[in-house]
């Protein structure tokens, strides 16, 4: 189909497609068009990556937009969510707007009311539903991205939740959903009342296959030599072919520490590749990486990447994660040994993926299991870029010949799993119902049961009745807990259910901050720290061998500080959970007492991107209990606040006001205050020579701090810094344990 045959989509957009060589759709996007995807039709494409999803969702919403409405586009992570929005901001040059939210779930988002095309998380637009976001009823078009993620445990329930609400909201709203890995298309469009694009045509091909002895064994028979050669392992080698032919390679390993070690290892095969020009366009990579963050795993990712190597996972920073992913997709880097997170969905196409462990630790089993036949073939999908690789491969590592038959049997020649609903458990549906009641889409018991017969665990259940029972324990506990109220089978939310449901609490997490909170008089911050690291909202540290000890002493040397009853040492769950709670209090103490990034990633055996993540976690869990205690009149709502400013800006308690300037952090503080510049107002009013010197001569910076302190004259032309107010040379911090170096992370956030 040539793209000025495609109908009811803007006049300009057959020009559009061509300026970017575009002339004619790919099958399964005519396939799209065919089904009415331009014409209002909901629709299910399960199609392989790089097969062309994203221009069957612009089709969908630009014709939706064309109609006079507005389109949402719906993704899981929000790393994804920055990358559409760069994407969809070509539109804006036709008079599109363009926006994109994925935080502040107390927001209603009004100013998204004016955007024609709305990316965000489905976090974020559950959250717009509670609140009551008004544009919501102008949608004409949601698009679900990587729908099949339905199936996660975690993000699966809020994404089904959120389509059944926005379909109740406008029973008329075009569904798209996209994925390329669905073993039951045809059931989840059922659900959605969609056609379906069910196809797995790729633009390049995609040979698929497993390295054992000396070579590949490919999915259509094929077999061809790659040596390894003595001393060196399988990855290096199928590495060192693909950098000769002209390709990068991306390789899916079961750990950080495993991915860290591989990028090492292999970074010795990439680094002999690189040119003189690389390795200078390298070298600047790898400083803006020592920029994010102070840290040995910073140095260590910048140490790889100038050698044309990175490692990718959760405990990075999210700036450290972005510039290697923006490099990997230059070609610049030539490896990137990652867990899964990198097939979920983020642009990262490679000309060879090796999927070398096939197994990963699972804490419900207690040992190592299997991936799922759906993750291999999502990282398989990573393979192949069009317009850059004649083909693709993907490849899994077999030791012996057993192995190479299982992998083939298990992976290469089968086929994904159906993706099955998560809804009916407790801990899902106690945020979903409060939510349900509480923004009006339920009035009572059977109100709710019938807005659930609209989800996809409606349609696939075989247990009758086992939906009906979670629910009516979900219910109890909300009336329980004051959350809902209940008058014969009439369900109300009370003004604590209505704020805890616009907070996106879990109100578990709720009724743990209030009951906690109703007993504290002069609660400390690591009170309040140890508190929010109770619910579960908050993924702990776990204890490593030799933390119970060490944390038994800490919990009895501040037992005082607790808001709430320790429980017994007899009482091993609840005291583990107890300890694990203090260690993650322990660790944003730490980050507020300003102890160094690096000595805290070494101290608990975290990452960069995980002391971020916890303590991005207690700010808004930290927010919420201010909230809570100034609904309930409690009168401990400042000593949150401070708490919860400290663990924002990572300082103590002399340094919240400085701190609280843009572009100032926590470093630059302190250096100001040993200068003897001490508030915002002191900001305004201090000798220029002096902000200069403590901020190292940086005029720029200097200028930027002192226009967001509010300074009219902010120019630093001419200025020299005092050398008296410079600050003296970082030194030592007082004794501390040695770390371990054990990744401390939770085990399921990869």
């Amino acid at each position: 189909m040539k793209v000025g045959d495609v109908p009811a989509v803007p006049e300009w957009l057959a020009g559009h497609l061509r300026e970017d060589g575009i002339e004619e759709l790919y099958p399964p996007q005519a396939a799209a068009v065919e089904r009415g995807v331009t014409e209002g039709e909901s629709l299910v494409a399960s199609i392989p990556t790089a097969s062309g999803k994203t221009l069957i969702a612009e089709l969908a919403m630009l014709a939706s937009v064309a109609r006079g409405g507005t389109a949402l586009y719906i993704v899981p992570l929000r790393a994804l969510a920055s990358e559409k929005q760069r994407e969809f901001e070509q539109f804006e040059a036709y008079g599109l707007t363009v926006g994109v939210s994925t935080g502040n779930y107390e927001s209603d988002g009004d100013w998204l009311a004016t955007c024609d095309i709305v990316v965000a998380t489905s976090e974020k637009v559950d959250s717009l539903v509670r609140n009551g976001a008004g544009w919501l009823d102008d949608l004409a078009c949601v698009v679900a991205d990587e729908v099949h993620l339905v199936d996660d445990a975690h993000r699966g329930p809020t994404l089904e939740v959120t389509l059944a609400k926005l379909r109740q909201l406008n029973p008329s709203l075009q569904t798209v959903a996209l994925s390329a890995t669905i073993g039951n298309a045809a059931e989840i469009a059922d659900w959605l009342d969609a056609e379906l694009v069910d196809s797995d045509w790729r633009p390049i091909d995609l040979r698929t296959g497993v390295h054992y002895g000396q070579a590949l064994h490919f999915d259509d028979g094929d077999t061809r030599e790659l040596a390894v050669r003595s001393s060196e392992r399988p990855t290096a080698a199928i590495a060192r072919e693909t950098l000769d032919e002209g390709g990068s390679t991306l390789v899916f390993v079961n750990s950080r520490r495993n991915a860290e070690a591989a990028a090492k290892r292999l970074a010795g095969v990439t680094g002999e590749a690189l040119t003189p020009d690389e390795e200078e366009r390298l070298e600047t990579v790898a400083e803006e990486i020592r920029e994010v963050s102070d840290t040995e795993t910073s140095d260590d990712l910048a140490a790889c990447v100038e050698r044309g190597a990175a490692f990718h996972h959760a405990g990075l920073a999210r700036d450290h994660r972005s510039l290697v992913e923006g490099a990997f997709r230059d070609r610049l880097i030539k490896l990137v040994s990652a867990t899964p997170t990198l097939a979920a969905g983020v642009n990262t196409p490679s000309r060879r993926v090796v999927v070398r462990d096939w197994r990963r630790y699972d804490g419900t089993v207690g040992g190592m299991a299997p991936l799922s036949v759906l993750e291999v073939h999502q990282m398989f999908g990573r393979a192949g870029r069009p317009g850059l690789d004649p083909y693709g491969e993907a490849l899994l590592l077999a030791n012996s010949h057993d192995e190479l038959d299982e992998l083939f049997e298990r992976y290469v020649w089968a086929d994904p799993e159906a993706v099955r609903s998560k809804l009916a458990a407790e801990p899902a549906l106690r945020t979903h119902v409060l939510a349900t009641v509480a923004s009006g889409f339920a009035g009572s018991r059977e109100g709710v049961l019938e807005f659930l017969d609209r989800t996809l665990y409606a349609a696939q259940t075989t247990e009758p009745g086992r939906l009906e029972h979670v629910t009516d324990n979900v219910i109890d506990y909300l009336v329980v807990n004051d959350f809902l109220e209940r008058t014969g089978d009439d369900l109300t939310a009370t003004s604590l259910g209505h704020t805890v449901s616009r907070l996106y609490l879990d109100p578990m997490s709720a009724a743990e901050i209030v009951d906690g909170l109703r007993g504290a008089s002069a609660p400390t911050a690591m009170g309040l720290y140890h508190l929010v690291c109770r619910t579960p909202d908050m993924y702990e540290l776990y204890l490593r061998s030799g933390d119970r000890e060490e944390y038994t002493m800490l919990a009895y040397e501040r037992e005082s500080e607790f808001l709430g009853a320790m429980p017994s040492e007899f009482e091993d769950g609840r005291f583990e959970e107890w300890l694990s709670a203090l260690k993650t209090a322990r660790m944003l103490e730490d980050w507020a007492s300003e102890v160094d990034e690096e000595r805290i990633a070494e101290r608990y055996g975290v990452g960069p991107g995980d002391v971020r993540g916890k303590v991005d976690t207690a700010e808004w869990l930290l927010g919420a209990a201010e909230r809570l205690a100034g609904e309930l009149d409690m009168g401990v709502a400042p000593a949150v606040r401070e708490a919860r400013v400290r663990v924002q800006h990572g300082v103590k308690e002399e340094l919240m006001d400085l701190a609280g300037v843009r572009g100032v952090g926590r470093k630059r503080a302190r250096r100001l205050f040993d200068a003897g510049v001490e508030t915002r107002a002191d900001l305004r009013a201090a000798e220029k020579p002096v902000v200069l010197a403590a901020l190292r001569g940086r005029r720029r910076t200097a200028e930027t701090v002192l226009e967001n302190a509010g300074r009219e004259d902010v120019s630093m032309e001419g200025v020299t810094p005092d050398p008296d107010a410079a600050p003296a040379e970082s030194s030592p911090a007082p004794a501390e344990r040695e770390g371990t170096g054990e990744d401390q992370s939770s085990l399921g956030d990869f």
